[in-house]
């Protein structure tokens, strides 16, 4: 028996976040950015990407396709609390949670479906109970797999609503471009339609007949496309465990980058995602984990492990930007995430070093100090200057 997988995914996020607390946005082209030629879109409104304006797109060039484009720096504290409430809210139905990023998820409803009759209507109460009670808006793909799960929140937006059986691949994929398939990137999208493919169903029939152009360009990962194409991906649903060993983050890109600027500027959101997560579970990591995945979907994994234990988000974001300045530079990449490993309670926390430190370590001392006080709702460690005044 399949199981039921359902991806959702919260339309324009950081936008509708900034709607919710000013009404006034709505309508009106909007995007959450920096500014400055360095700047980057992080997601924009759906009245925006009417003038061609879309995520990992330069700001200027922004303004120049939409000159009454509202530019805001972005509340991520704001937008944590709201991905909160979202993944509250899904666990209400389902345990069976993996979050994808900060805006989306992918649930495992198979338990929860049994005795509905009508998924349409279920689903639909779900998005607008979800509305009412957070005043977000998603888009929901169900499917027998987390690919075609991941393909139906996309094929409506917004508020769309998708369910995709396999029997039903064949029509609703195969007429779709082929810069609609998850996965396809900017420079991937050009090699493609280089050799005439130009909807998934082109790729599927070249794949389905082992091409050798089409096996080429993507080597083994054309079996995976083959499988997915007829409804044999991953249903594995990842619940997150409730006593943590590791916290972490990650997202898909809007496209394929090695734009070490544009993935600085991501980095530094997930840190402050984890370092959230992180405080917020009163722990704190001894281990740094940064994955990427490559346009062609080929996965890696660097670590350091640090001899004390780190929350805070630019520490955090240190290490990981270091490690991928060491080891991924010039990669074009699809997917980048963060990792903070080996968890422990603050409560369980020793610091072993002196506190009787001289001039050249005080600095590094007080950041110690600082970081780890941070985990506490009040200050609990101090050196032992401090305590001869406080005596």
């Amino acid at each position: 028996m399949s199981k039921v997988i359902v991806h959702i995914d919260l339309n324009a996020f950081f936008v509708r976040a900034e709607e919710i607390k000013d009404p006034s946005l709505e309508g009106k082209a909007v995007a959450v950015g920096r500014e400055g030629r360095a700047g980057i879109v992080s997601t924009c409104s759906y009245e925006a990407r009417k003038y061609g304006v879309h995520s990992g797109m330069p700001v200027f060039q922004a303004k120049q396709l939409c000159p009454q484009l509202i530019l805001l720096p972005g509340d991520y504290r704001f937008y944590r609390t709201l991905s909160h409430m979202f993944r509250r809210f899904v666990r209400n139905y389902t345990e069976i949670v993996e979050i994808a990023s900060i805006d989306e998820c992918y649930a495992d409803f198979t338990d929860v479906l049994k005795d509905v009759k009508d998924v349409e209507a279920f689903f639909r109460k779900l998005q607008l109970d979800l509305f009412k009670q957070t005043q977000l808006k998603c888009s929901i793909g169900v499917a027998p797999t987390k690919f075609l799960a991941k393909m139906g929140s996309d094929y409506q937006k917004p508020m769309g609503l998708t369910i995709i059986r396999k029997k039903d691949i064949k029509k609703k994929l195969y007429p779709l471009s082929i810069d609609k398939l998850y996965g396809v990137g900017k420079k991937t999208l050009p090699r493609l339609q280089a050799l005439g493919i130009k909807t998934i169903g082109d790729l599927a029939n070249r794949v389905d007949t082992d091409d050798k152009e089409v096996m080429n360009q993507f080597g083994k990962f054309a079996y995976t496309i083959k499988d997915w194409l007829h409804g044999k991906g991953s249903d594995s649903v990842q619940a997150e465990s409730d006593d943590p060993k590791s916290l972490g983050h990650s997202t898909t890109l809007k496209h394929d980058t090695d734009d070490f600027n544009e993935i600085k500027l991501v980095y530094e959101e997930l840190c402050k995602e984890v370092s959230y997560e992180v405080k917020r579970e009163k722990m704190m990591g001894y281990t740094v984990n940064i994955n990427i995945k490559e346009a062609n979907f080929i996965s890696h994994n660097k670590s350091i492990t640090l001899d004390r234990p780190i929350s805070d988000a630019k520490l955090i974001y240190k290490y990981a930007i270091n490690l991928y300045e060491k080891n991924f530079l010039g990669i074009s990449v699809r997917l980048v995430g963060v990792t903070l490993q080996n968890l422990i309670s603050n409560k369980d926390v020793a610091v072993q070093m002196n506190l009787f430190v001289g001039e050249e370590d005080e600095d590094k001392t007080k950041v110690l100090i600082n970081d780890i006080n941070r985990g506490f709702d009040k200050p609990i460690v101090m050196r032992a200057s401090e305590v001869k005044k406080e005596k």
